[in-house]
């Protein structure tokens, strides 16, 4: 009998923590967010800061469809397995709407593979493979950043303007973003100054460069300008080895994405004066919209933003934005939802192109200086995405049919 009593009100209390649980659920709309925090902290630790400052902003607001954002938040470990087998939890266990994050192209890439077969919703935030909307690219993944071909474009303009430098050496780390970047880079300039022939080009692995036989392999081609794709550790590496020897003494240098917080601060005073790169300036933004998320961020974590940081918080006003045309959480919803999305953010105006589920997210490119003792973009300008990118007979070639 007592027993009994016992089970009873053990079922009773574990019924009504069940509800209880279910019922918090009901007043959320919960966003799986994947990212390899232990694996390049530097960036994704500021992308999570402007996600959460973007869903506190949203729930402040009122949330969307009477109901509280909350991400779940997850580390990758930048293995394309582990961010899969995540993907798949976050959805049956967890409960989430949609995916999103990732900075890796190779993690990019196979998250993208898992929406189309599961037929899922994931907004690729950060990682840059142009594959991931065009040859791989499906229904249920859409981009959020300035693509590899689009910022490689850019920096080929660019080039054109300030040199006559016909004789090219490339650097790139060996793994899909680095070959899309070199791609891309190679295709855009070519078309601009035919020209221009490219004497070498280097593919250390992805952190794991060595940067002095790097540097002497470049030298030894002769060139006139240095087109760099590394980033991180691998960045600084080459960049304080070239000064070392000279490589970059008297030859114009592009650097894709060497301008950004997360890859510039670091060198401090060994930041490479002169060369041409895409970035962000956010301390010479003068914009109104983009000082109010400066003021925000600042506020909220007592330290400036970095492009990982505008790139999280665009990323959750895109959810919001998508939830409310949508009116729903259904994923086909979401999806029709996303192409042809427009959203206001501190840069300006995003659009999600229907053709290829491309965003038109712009990027900063500029010339770095060092100033007191640390690197910064100048002589900058803000470059609109929908500018640089391929026409879209060119995207139909490139994308699948089905």
């Amino acid at each position: 009998m007592r027993l009994s009593k016992f089970l009873t009100g053990g079922l009773v209390v574990a019924v009504s923590a069940v509800w209880g649980v279910n019922a918090m659920a009901a007043d959320t709309i919960k966003i799986g967010d994947i990212n390899s925090y232990k694996r390049l902290p530097a960036h994704t630790i500021p992308y999570k800061k402007g996600t959460e400052l973007a869903v506190d902003m949203i729930n402040n607001a009122g949330g969307v469809l009477g109901k509280k954002l909350e991400i779940v938040s997850r580390d990758d470990q930048g293995k394309p397995g582990e961010a899969v087998k995540i993907a798949e939890e976050l959805f049956t266990r967890d409960g989430v709407v949609m995916i999103s994050g990732s900075l890796f192209s190779h993690i990019g890439l196979a998250l993208t593979s898992y929406a189309g077969q599961k037929k899922r919703l994931y907004l690729a935030a950060e990682p840059l493979a142009d594959a991931l909307v065009w040859a791989k690219g499906n229904r249920y993944t859409f981009r959020l950043r300035p693509s590899t071909y689009m910022q490689a474009a850019m920096l080929a303009e660019a080039a054109a303007k300030v040199s006559t430098a016909k004789k090219w050496a490339t650097i790139a780390p060996n793994y899909a973003y680095g070959k899309d970047a070199v791609g891309a880079f190679k295709k855009v300039l070519k078309a601009i100054r035919p020209d221009v022939e490219f004497v070498t080009e280097q593919w250390p692995g992805l952190f794991k460069i060595d940067a002095g036989a790097e540097v002497q392999a470049i030298e030894a081609s002769k060139p006139d300008a240095i087109y760099n794709v590394t980033f991180g550790g691998d960045l600084a590496k080459f960049v304080r080895e070239g000064d070392l020897r000279g490589l970059f003494k008297g030859r114009l240098t592009l650097g894709l994405l060497t301008g950004e917080p997360e890859y510039l601060d670091p060198l401090k005073g060994d930041a490479p004066a002169g060369w041409v790169v895409t970035g962000y300036p956010w301390y010479a933004i003068k914009d109104a919209a983009h000082q109010k998320f400066v003021d925000a961020y600042q506020t909220k974590f007592s330290d400036y933003p970095r492009i990982g940081s505008i790139v999280g918080y665009n990323t959750m006003l895109s959810v919001a934005a998508a939830l409310k045309k949508a009116g729903s959480t259904d994923t086909e919803k979401l999806v029709d939802a996303f192409e042809g999305l427009d959203v206001d953010t501190p840069m300006g105006k995003v659009h999600y192109r229907k053709i290829d589920h491309q965003s038109t997210m712009g990027a900063w490119v500029g010339k770095i200086a060092v100033k007191d003792g640390k690197g910064m973009m100048v002589d900058w300008a803000f470059k609109d995405g929908a500018k640089y990118l391929p026409s879209d007979a060119e995207v139909m070639k490139m994308r699948p049919t089905k």
